[in-house]
């Protein structure tokens, strides 16, 4: 439903006095119908940040999290910025998940603060197709700046969030300037009828959208074009046969 006039008038007046322009909003969609129809705009806005977090504090789930983000990154336009403070990130895993290693640009920070300026440098840059940050903690303050350098020049940022020790996945609850916060848990393969390992799959929590919905989505991992897909499964069920968890929009 198409908000009233006086409603859009309003938000055109708080975009004004936080000093944003105004202009269409581009999106990146995910091709999936159950998930864009949950994000204002069919899909994520480009020139904002998003969040991505592991669902638990292992390295799996953090693994699944980091190819996520990849995927968003490999379907852009042009050069990925990649910023780290420990080089343990896997160059094949994230070329499987459609970001092969010549899009790439990585930048090792000493520590979260430098990888944030780093993060906001690229995004203001406006010649990059996304900027990642492996980050622990991002607080209202760091966030509004990357939220602004984003908006500025139209270059999505990703904020995907990795601890060290598990008392630092407390600061993930915390609210920051993201326009969307998505948490990636890793499920079990679906069988297949020969031997082998069936393509991965993913439980995909958008957790907070501005504007938007919040809900639950079961997803096969991300192929070599960086795009997700819905389970054959899962295609002709019904919505709400699917156990998907829907909250009003934070």
């Amino acid at each position: 439903m198409r908000p009233e006039p006086a409603i859009e008038s309003l938000r055109a007046q708080i975009e004004k006095i936080e000093g944003r322009t105004l202009r269409a909003k581009s999106v990146l969609p995910f091709g999936i119908a159950e998930v864009d129809s949950r994000l204002p705009g069919g899909g994520l806005a480009l020139g904002a940040l998003h969040e991505v977090a592991g669902g638990g504090y292992g390295a799996v789930d953090g693994a699944a999290a980091a190819l996520f983000a990849g995927g968003v990154a490999a379907r852009t336009k042009g050069k990925v910025l990649w910023c780290i403070t420990r080089p343990d990130l896997f160059a094949p895993a994230l070329a499987q998940a459609g970001l092969p290693p010549d899009r790439v640009i990585y930048v090792e920070a000493g520590d979260d603060k430098a990888l944030l300026a780093c993060m906001e440098e690229g995004l203001r840059h406006g010649g990059l197709g996304a900027v990642v940050g492996e980050v622990a903690r991002l607080s209202m303050t760091a966030s509004r700046r990357l939220q602004l350098a984003a908006e500025g020049a139209g270059t999505i940022g990703i904020a995907l969030r990795r601890w060290r020790r598990q008392t630092e996945a407390a600061d993930f609850g915390q609210p920051t300037a993201a326009m969307t916060r998505w948490r990636v848990s890793v499920l079990p393969s679906a069988p297949l009828p020969v031997p082998g390992v069936g393509r991965h799959r993913w439980l995909v929590e958008l957790i907070r959208a501005r504007a938007g919905e919040s809900a639950d989505f079961e997803l096969e991992a991300c192929d070599d074009t960086g795009c997700l897909a819905l389970p054959a499964e899962l295609v002709h069920r019904p919505a709400s046969a699917e156990g998907w968890r829907r909250g009003a929009s934070a």
